[in-house]
């Protein structure tokens, strides 16, 4: 489960990098690389909170099935956030800064892991908790397949500059003029591709922190995973 919280948490990255400071008005977007990635990077680092819907398709396995959900997000530095799916099954995945949680109603249970420390968490994690730097820890390129960006959209493609156990690379697909995200998509080594899409976001606009206080319903399973690496 912790890979999933993982991807959660570099979508989280993403889209409060890319949500634009209500008030301001953007600058014209760098067309190298290089400059576009520290451009997301300052953005990122204007965002407080935000709150959206998402669709997420994932297209993976050796039929290479796509199954889409749909739900809302919701994020607070450092490493709060709150992901709960609507469509088409209910699941919750709520990280309250020390502890994360995975909740499928359905399974009733309940998946308790600890947050890992700086030195072992994936480059995701630190970005939430203000420790990542964009430029500096992905390589940044033009992304290499033009057909797939629609128009009006720039694409940026972001290597990694360790290993990552979750995602190979990933996509960034942004409006030519305002910077606002249209697309991520990350592809692991297995192949699989993970897309999401956002609308109705909201930033900084001042989410209680009791707003990721998990509470475990009775009558669930409860497996704990908080071998800790502090």
């Amino acid at each position: 489960m912790l890979t999933a919280l993982h991807r959660f948490a570099l979508v989280l990255l993403v889209v409060g990098a890319l949500t634009p400071v209500r008030g301001q008005t953007p600058p014209p977007v760098p067309r190298e690389p290089a400059e576009l990635a520290r451009a997301v990077q300052q953005r990122y680092d204007g965002i407080r909170d935000f709150t959206a819907a998402f669709t997420h398709a994932y297209e993976g396995g050796v039929l290479r099935k796509t199954i889409v959900e749909r739900g809302t997000v919701q994020l607070r530095k450092p490493g709060q956030m709150r992901w709960v799916y609507t469509s088409p099954e209910r699941k919750e995945f709520v990280s309250d800064g020390v502890r994360m949680y995975a909740y499928v109603p359905a399974d009733r249970q309940v998946t308790i892991s600890a947050l890992p420390a700086d030195d072992r968490a994936p480059t995701p994690l630190l970005f939430l908790a203000g420790n990542g730097q964009l430029p500096r820890d992905f390589d940044a390129a033009v992304e290499p397949e033009p057909a797939r960006i629609p128009a009006g959209t720039v694409g940026i493609r972001l290597t990694p500059r360790r290993p990552e156990a979750d995602f190979e690379w990933m996509t960034l697909v942004v409006d030519a003029m305002s910077l606002q995200i249209r697309g991520l998509v990350t592809v692991d080594a297995q192949g699989g591709r993970s897309a999401f899409t956002f609308e109705r976001v909201r930033e900084n606009t001042g989410i209680p922190a009791r707003t990721f206080t998990f509470a475990i319903p009775r009558g669930v399973d409860v497996i704990t995973n908080e071998t800790s690496d502090r």
